[in-house]
């Protein structure tokens, strides 16, 4: 009796005690060194170069007079109206294949550095055009372009010298500046019975837009011409 009793109470005690500290929820009490999961406040990556949100321009909030107005609603357009566009007038000199105002006696207008590099290249201007187009030739320099000139200085003394040949003709110019590449393009533009004597590359790619404008250059110690119709005769490379 004594030892059911002992192991009885001893199971109960120990039943008990260990149901109190299980708990109700069977869960292990903290008070015991059971591990309790806490979860702290998650940390934000922080963002870089990122934009603030901005307001509509059309939001109420923004005064009237700054507030962008809503954009207009097009009109349906009629699929059976008549349509109107401006064509560009182009020359009559251009209407056949080739330009019909360029003839002999030619007139070349004359840039800074193809004085310059024929004097290198050691060629006689006019006597140079004249074997390459087989004719008459006129060259004929503008005011800018002698202004470029004499503002290079005394090394190119003779390039001005050149330049004051009888035989060049001189054209005057109504700009201001002394910038010669826009009055020779827009000289060429009006009247396209010139032909442009020109090494530079960013003046050759701007007169080749212009059609029927031919382009003079040096190649090989000679003048050869480019974009030259072929009823004139002009040599081929």
């Amino acid at each position: 009796m004594v030892r059911g009793d002992t192991g009885g109470g001893d199971r109960g005690d120990s039943g008990g005690t260990a149901g109190g500290q299980r708990g109700d929820s069977g869960e292990p009490c903290p008070a015991d060194g059971g591990r309790v999961s806490l979860q702290g406040k998650q940390k934000k990556a922080r963002k870089y170069a990122v934009m603030k949100r901005m307001i509509s321009l059309r939001d109420q909030r923004i005064n009237e007079k700054e507030r962008a107005k809503a954009p207009a609603k097009k009109k349906e357009e009629d699929p059976s109206a008549i349509k109107e566009r401006e064509v560009p007038q182009h020359p009559s000199c251009l209407f056949f294949q080739y330009n019909t105002q360029l003839g002999p006696p030619y007139h070349i207008l004359v840039d800074t550095n193809f004085i310059n590099f024929s004097i290198k290249a050691k060629l006689d201007l006019v006597q140079s055009m004249m074997d390459c187009l087989y004719a008459k030739c006129i060259p004929c320099i503008t005011d800018c372009v002698m202004a470029e000139i004499e503002k290079l200085g005394q090394r190119y003394r003779v390039a001005l010298r050149i330049a004051k040949d009888p035989r060049f003709e001189r054209l005057p110019c109504m700009h201001k500046g002394t910038y010669a590449d826009d009055c020779l393009v827009q000289r060429v533009t009006q009247h396209k019975c010139y032909i442009v004597a020109t090494v530079d590359k960013e003046l050759k790619r701007r007169i080749r837009k212009i059609p029927g404008v031919p382009i003079m250059y040096i190649s090989r110690h000679r003048y050869n011409i480019e974009r030259m119709p072929d009823d004139y005769g002009a040599p081929r490379f």
